[in-house]
């Protein structure tokens, strides 16, 4: 028996893990001994393809925000920062668990969290990494939601964040 579910081929959606996608395709596929129907998404982010099985996609994926909402996140990102202080290491895990959450709003927290922190005092290479994941999450998802390409959604995320000047020492 074929699984129901509220997306469709053709559908653009969220893979809290992977970023804004359109699903290509349903297919019919064999694991573990047991066939199972899963859609095809085609990461708007990277070359990348995930197979979401059907009776775990409600779990998994879902639907790209509004508009109205994606306003919502572009202001967001010039309300108050967080900053690290001098746990590091908690403030990594903290960053990485707001990226995977699914949460367009937290993503956009660890944008705005760390790109004051690389202006006012440089971050390493693992937290530039996560930087750009982070942003480019964000900005597919509103390049879907705003139905814009991806140049323009970047322009619109750079002119939402707050511009700071390096602190002095």
């Amino acid at each position: 028996m074929a699984q129901a579910s509220k997306y469709s081929v053709g559908d653009k959606v969220v893979h809290p893990q992977h970023g804004a996608a359109t699903i290509k395709k349903k297919v019919k596929q064999e694991f573990d001994g047991k066939k199972q129907d899963y859609f095809i998404l085609d990461v708007a982010t990277e070359q990348l393809t995930v197979m979401v099985p059907l009776d775990k996609v409600e779990d998994l994926i879902r639907p790209v925000i509004s508009k109205t909402r994606s306003r919502e996140v572009l202001r967001s990102l010039k309300t108050e920062h967080e900053e690290a202080g001098s746990n590091w290491s908690r403030w990594y895990k903290v960053l990485n668990e707001k990226m995977v959450s699914g949460d367009i709003f937290q993503v956009a927290e660890v944008v705005r969290d760390l790109t004051y922190a690389q202006q006012t005092k440089g971050i390493s290479p693992a937290l530039k990494r996560m930087l750009s994941k982070a942003r480019l999450t964000l900005s597919s998802e509103l390049a879907f939601s705003l139905e814009i390409d991806d140049e323009e959604a970047v322009k619109k995320l750079d002119r939402a964040l707050p511009k700071t000047e390096p602190i002095e020492e």
